[in-house]
């Protein structure tokens, strides 16, 4: 895992950073492996491979960041982060990968209400997805959706969405 971390600090072949950016989403599926990536800091690393210009990269970023906030820990740190996904969530084109792999990770980020103030300015994106979105866009964010509904604090901009 250090070595892959290193390996994508140190290159700059969006090849490379995507094969290391999936070998470190296998690995986090394991519990164990996630606090070591955490510790290694490679949440930061993976984190700013978000602002790469290759969408490919930036996908396989996320889905990286999505298995590795399954840890509560983890999401402390992914939350920082939350901002820039939601950004590139609206600018990806409609119901590619990329705006999938920020959904599932957004969806992760907020099954608990902690975040969710950090996604309030997506609600219009996320209901003009739910309009115009494939079915598998519309289920993903119908999931984010449930999980802001689900917080008491979040209904007024639910409700006063410009859409």
């Amino acid at each position: 895992l250090q070595k892959l971390i290193r390996l994508l600090q140190a290159t700059d072949d969006p090849l490379i950073q995507e094969k290391a950016l999936i070998s470190l989403s296998n690995s986090a599926a394991f519990s164990v492996n996630q606090d070591i990536i955490r510790n290694l800091h490679g949440l930061s690393i993976i984190g700013g491979m978000l602002s790469n210009c290759v969408p490919k990269v930036k996908e396989k970023a996320l889905n990286a960041l999505n298995n590795l906030s399954m840890n509560i820990t983890n999401q402390e740190e992914i939350q920082v982060y939350i901002t820039e996904v939601c950004r590139n969530v609206e600018s990806a084109p409609l119901n590619s990968d990329l705006q999938l792999a920020g959904l599932r990770l957004l969806t992760n980020m907020s099954v608990t209400s902690d975040y969710h103030h950090k996604m309030i300015n997506s609600i219009p994106c996320f209901l003009h997805l739910l309009s115009e979105g494939s079915e598998r866009t519309q289920i993903q964010v119908l999931k984010v959706l449930v999980n802001l509904s689900a917080n008491p604090a979040m209904t007024r901009y639910l409700l006063r969405a410009q859409v």
